[in-house]
């Protein structure tokens, strides 16, 4: 985020609070006339990844809840994880080209089809 976009956020929102990754999150001083509510924003702590915001935080950014709700502490569920593709992590099937480029052999029930015959 640029550093006039970073004042003006501190300038015209008041902040709410931070996430784990880092995160700053936003909300507007004024009610906005058109949808007669305070806009919701965030300040991104690497670039501008908008798959880094947790899902508390996303339902708080799109007005689903009135307040960021702590998620259960289930033993199963995983920490949030931004998205990764495009990336060296991203993940890779065995027969892609990237990971060996070695397919699992097909059956041999498949028989080309060519034109003509």
């Amino acid at each position: 985020m640029s550093a006039l976009e970073l004042l003006t956020a501190r300038l015209f929102g008041r902040k709410i609070g931070t996430d784990e990754q880092g995160n700053v999150y936003y909300e507007s001083r004024r009610v906005v006339p058109t949808y007669n509510r305070t806009r919701r924003f965030a300040v991104y702590a690497k670039g501008l990844d908008s798959s880094s915001v947790p899902p508390e935080w996303h339902a708080w950014l799109h007005h689903l809840t009135a307040a960021p709700i702590a998620r259960p502490n289930y033993p199963w569920l995983k920490p949030h994880q931004v998205n990764l593709t495009g990336t060296p992590l991203a993940y890779r099937p065995k027969g892609h080209d990237y990971a060996g480029g070695q397919r699992r052999p097909t059956g041999g029930d498949y028989e080309a089809w060519t034109p003509g015959s």
